[in-house]
């Protein structure tokens, strides 16, 4: 067997046994792929409720005496939560979260401002230790499966960061990077501001039918208004975060599975290419030893002739 044909063959193994690897992140990605839709429907409701919850009360006055929703002028740091994955093979999910982190850095600089990252997922982990910049905390090991525990835990990080003295290193605003499951087939990276809070308040008084406005119904709020409101917005903030980490987890299967359709695809279409090209060289071994046997043979005929 000439060396090329055991080259090839040999590049057929191993695409094969990267095709098997492939294939098996594709099945267990598409496992995982509901639950995490799932959950994030299920938590959907509840960030939808938490919202006009808070609208309510905002509404109401309240809202002007709260630090969470007052902006802070006496510091020019900011937080940045960058929202990546613990495994690759996702294709350009992490790279997409990692550029446009670095993009909202540049922005921020440029209007005199200083980004302080926190991290989650061991990818943006990585990509900042590899390049030695500072971050100011890490969580690892939740991506695939992101826990409210962990939430509450970022949230309260960066409340407490919002909300300490400029001279002990405060932020005066929180951003959020993160990938919003669209569909299978469309992952979204999107920049949020959740410090100081802008909750999306809705026209609470409208009526069924939308043909107007009737007046709010009112509320009574135990013990006060400003109790309730200040206990409400740390909770909103731990449920956006929570929202945002499986909105992440989902879109980080679905370009998990994507990704690793595409390269089960590619690596069946090599092999293709690569068994045409060892039937080829076979036929041409095959062709030369034909062609020395009928030279071997029409030269031993002649030395018989001669003889």
């Amino acid at each position: 067997m000439g060396a090329e044909l055991r080259a090839i063959r040999a590049r057929i193994r191993s695409v094969t046994s990267t095709a098997k690897i492939t294939r098996a992140q594709e099945l267990i990605a598409s496992s995982r792929i509901p639950k995490a839709r799932q959950r994030l429907e299920s938590a959907r409701p509840y960030a939808a409720e938490i919202t006009r919850v808070a609208s309510i009360l905002i509404s109401h006055g309240t809202h002007m005496d709260h630090a969470l929703l007052n902006r802070r002028p006496d510091t020019s740091r900011v937080a940045v939560l960058l929202m990546s994955s613990d495994r690759g093979f996702c294709g350009g999910f992490n790279n997409n979260a990692l550029r446009q982190g670095d993009a909202l850095a540049g922005l921020l600089r440029e209007q005199g401002k200083e980004p302080v990252f926190y991290l989650s997922g061991r990818k943006a982990v990585d990509f900042y230790r590899f390049r030695h910049r500072k971050t100011e905390r890490e969580w690892t090991g939740l991506s695939g499966h992101p826990t409210y525990d962990v939430a509450a835990e970022i949230g309260q990080t960066l409340v407490e960061a919002f909300d300490m003295p400029t001279r002990d290193g405060g932020v005066g605003e929180v951003h959020v990077v993160f990938t919003e499951f669209v569909s299978m087939l469309t992952q979204q990276t999107r920049v949020r501001r959740i410090l100081p809070l802008e909750v999306e308040e809705r026209e609470i008084g409208d009526d069924a039918e939308g043909s107007g406005s009737v007046p709010p119904p009112p509320y009574e709020f135990e013990p006060t208004p400003g109790d309730v409101l200040d206990r409400l917005l740390r909770q909103y903030v731990r449920g956006r975060i929570w929202s945002m980490l499986l909105e992440t987890s989902a879109a980080e299967h679905a370009a998990r599975r994507q990704a690793m359709t595409s390269a089960t695809d590619n690596a069946h279409e090599l092999i293709g290419h690569l068994t045409r090209r060892a039937n080829s060289a076979r036929q041409d071994e095959i062709t030369n030893e034909l062609n020395e046997i009928v030279s071997g043979a029409d030269a031993l005929s002649r030395s018989n002739a001669e003889e």
